[in-house]
């Protein structure tokens, strides 16, 4: 069972954010190797329970609940409580023709800008999180005012 499925299925408020949420938002799409998924804060027990259902399994860290299924697709529940909101502003769409909800526009943005500001973070994944950034002000030029000074030194305004 598809892990959007599973979560419907539950009636769970969630949507995708990351790499899954850019490829909607933006119009040149990249491959991803992983869902990043997040949940409605009081949520997260009934959506691990459900997929663990579905035929999951689970592996938690403070930050994220990992899911493994049958597919070399990695689903995350990302934990951390800068993104708790978002599941409430997601909307419908249809990625690669699987039906699910993505985190808005703006959340969306904003979760890869929190992201490429870790510092903490491998270089590549930064880097990735500086293209997708970009990918998204090119699709939607109205996003270049929402970028702080040091992106706006690194990214073409539009």
């Amino acid at each position: 069972m598809c892990f959007v499925n599973a979560l419907e299925k539950a009636d769970i408020v969630w949507c995708a954010i990351g790499g899954v949420a850019v490829n909607y938002w933006a119009s040149e799409q990249m491959v991803t190797q992983d869902v990043d998924f997040v949940v409605a804060a009081d949520s997260v027990e009934r959506a691990e329970n459900a997929l663990i259902e579905a035929g999951f399994r689970a592996e938690t860290f403070d930050w994220s609940i990992n899911f493994k299924g049958s597919s070399k697709v990695a689903i995350q529940l990302t934990t951390e409580d800068m993104y708790r909101d978002f599941a409430s502003r997601g909307v419908a769409a249809d990625v690669h023709g699987i039906l699910m909800r993505v985190a808005s526009l703006e959340d969306t943005l904003q979760g890869k800008m929190r992201a490429w500001s870790d510092p903490t973070r491998r270089q590549s994944k930064r880097l990735k999180d500086l293209a997708d950034i970009a990918r998204l002000v090119e699709s939607h030029p109205r996003l270049w005012e929402s970028l702080n000074d040091d992106l706006k030194f690194k990214i073409d305004q539009p």
